[in-house]
């Protein structure tokens, strides 16, 4: 069996020889899932069965992003609370999923339930000289990190839609592709932070939390198309 390398940009034969760990950026629970989803989840799901009937364990982590200003709006439009509403999402998920059959993952981590794992990568980034920090958050410093676009074949260089990609409108910012690690400021729903009060951006969530589950180096990291550039 051959799978589609995005960063090769070519099919690659399945070679593994023991478990196989492999993290799905799941969905952001501020709506019910489309056709979309569906595709991209029954497809890695496929997949899974794929691997363990060959004989290979496999550790399947899928998160759930419960921490996003779509979210926040959401829950403003419904006038009801963050959690309330990604609460309410993720039930439904599980409803949706449960009736097209998808095997359950091995954990189904959600954002807000490691504000800290986050910090403590901030932090760790920040010490390396990766990120920086203005009065409106951290910020990654892609001019730092030489890889930066080779999997979506764009520079680092690129000034992309600031609604389309999350990318924060910061004067204080060294180059305007830098992301947010860490929003400061007054939201709907905060954390406290060495830094000050505020959130989590989107792009440290799931580097968080992968390596929480699987650690530096896992098999497959999949998603939708969308999510190649920037947030893989």
């Amino acid at each position: 069996m051959q799978l589609f390398d995005t960063l090769r940009n070519t099919k690659v034969e399945l070679e593994f020889s023991g478990k196989v760990k492999i993290y799905l950026c799941g969905v952001t629970v501020y709506d019910d899932a489309h056709i979309g989803h569906a595709r991209t989840i029954i497809v890695f799901d496929v997949l899974r069965r794929f691997l363990e009937s060959q004989g290979h364990a496999v550790e399947f982590i899928q998160n759930f992003t419960d921490v996003d200003d779509k979210i926040l709006d959401r829950a403003r439009q419904e006038k009801t609370t963050a959690v309330e509403l990604t609460d309410k999402y993720t039930k439904n998920y599980f409803v949706d999923f449960d009736r097209l059959n998808v095997k359950r993952a091995t954990e189904y981590p959600k954002a807000s339930e490691h504000i800290q794992d986050m910090q403590n990568l901030i932090s760790d980034l920040i010490d390396k000289e990766y990120a920086y920090i203005t009065k409106k958050g951290i910020y990654f410093s892609v001019s730092k990190f030489s890889k930066y676009g080779d999997l979506s074949r764009k520079s680092k260089h690129i000034e992309s839609s600031t609604e389309e990609h999350r990318i924060t409108v910061d004067e204080e910012k060294k180059n305007p592709a830098d992301f947010a690690l860490w929003n400061i400021g007054k939201f709907d729903r905060s954390w406290h932070s060495p830094w000050g009060d505020g959130r989590p951006g989107w792009h440290i969530e799931c580097s968080a939390m992968s390596l929480k589950y699987l650690g530096e180096n896992f098999e497959i990291h999949g998603g939708g198309r969308d999510l190649i550039f920037p947030h893989h």
